[in-house]
C-alpha cells in the first residue's frame, strides 16, 4: 500500500497518530489447544485459518508510515479477534462446542489481551489530544462460493465519518493512478460498518470531523484495508 509524497492522502496521514493492526496474521495453535485441531492442517493453512500475506503487508506499511504495529499470529479458528463477543462467528466449528468455561478461557487468554492492548494505546493518544488513524490490514480469498471476486484492494470505512470517507476517496484515486490495472473498491468485498474491531472502536471514540484541528481531546478514524490474496506473494505460516 504505497503512499506518494505530497499526495492529499499522505498529508492527512502525516497529520495524525497512526496505529497499524493485523488481527489475522498467522495460523498458529498454542500447544494446549492443538488436540482440537487434529487433522485440520489443510483448513488452518487455508484462508479460513488466517489472512495469508496480511502480516507482511502490515509490517511494510507500518515501517513506511513509522507507526506501531499490533498483530496476532494465532489462528482465527481458535477465536476470531475481529468479531464482537456474542457474534455467532466468534468461535469456529472447532471451538464453538467447547464448555463455556473453556470458551471464556480463550476470551481471557487471547481475545481480551489483544483488544485491550490496542484499545489502550489508542485511548492514550486520544486523551492527550491526538487524532488517531487506525489501519487494520487484512487479505481475502480471490474466490468465494465459486465466484471470482473482482476487487483487487478494498478500503473499508464508515461513510458517515467524514475523515474516513475523504481519506479513502483520496487513497482510492492515488492507488488507481499508481496501479491502473488494479480494481480499487470502497466498502468491498465487505461493508465497512459490519461487525469488526474498527466498528467497535468507533463506538468508543468520537469521529474526526472534516476540517478538525486537534484540541483538548482527540478523535478516532478506523479503516480496514482488504487485499486480494492473488496479489500477494505465496505466504506460509507456522501452524500445529
Amino acid at each position: 500500500m504505497p503512499i506518494q509524497r505530497n499526495s492529499a492522502a499522505n498529508k492527512q496521514l502525516a497529520a495524525k497518530t497512526i496505529i497499524v493492526t493485523c488481527e489475522h496474521g498467522g495460523n498458529r495453535i498454542p500447544t494446549a489447544w492443538r488436540p482440537l485441531f487434529r487433522g485440520a492442517a489443510d483448513v488452518l493453512q487455508s484462508h479460513r485459518g488466517w489472512d495469508p500475506g496480511a502480516l507482511k503487508l502490515a509490517r511494510e506499511f507500518a515501517a513506511q508510515v513509522q507507526a506501531p504495529l499490533f498483530c496476532s499470529e494465532t489462528s482465527r479458528l481458535l477465536i476470531e479477534l475481529n468479531r464482537s463477543i456474542g457474534h455467532p462467528r466468534l468461535f469456529s466449528e472447532f471451538t464453538s462446542q467447547l464448555p463455556r468455561q473453556h470458551q471464556q478461557q480463550l476470551i481471557d487468554t487471547f481475545y481480551l489481551p489483544y483488544r485491550h492492548q490496542v484499545s489502550s494505546h489508542i485511548a492514550g493518544f486520544i486523551h492527550k489530544g491526538s487524532d488517531v488513524l487506525h489501519i487494520s490490514v487484512h487479505s481475502f480469498t480471490p474466490v468465494w462460493n465459486g465466484q471470482r471476486r473482482t476487487t483487487s484492494i478494498g478500503l473499508l470505512y464508515d461513510p458517515r465519518r467524514p475523515q474516513e470517507r475523504d481519506l479513502c476517496q483520496q487513497w482510492k484515486k492515488q492507488l488507481q493512478n499508481m496501479a491502473p490495472h488494479y480494481t480499487i473498491h470502497s466498502n468491498q468485498p465487505y461493508r465497512g460498518i459490519a461487525d469488526g474491531f474498527t466498528t467497535h472502536l468507533r463506538k468508543q471514540h468520537l469521529a474526526i470531523p472534516a476540517g478538525h484541528k486537534s484540541g483538548s481531546a482527540g478523535c478516532y478514524a478506523g479503516i480496514e484495508i482488504e487485499v486480494n490474496q492473488s496479489l500477494i506473494e505465496s505466504a506460509t505460516s507456522t501452524q500445529i
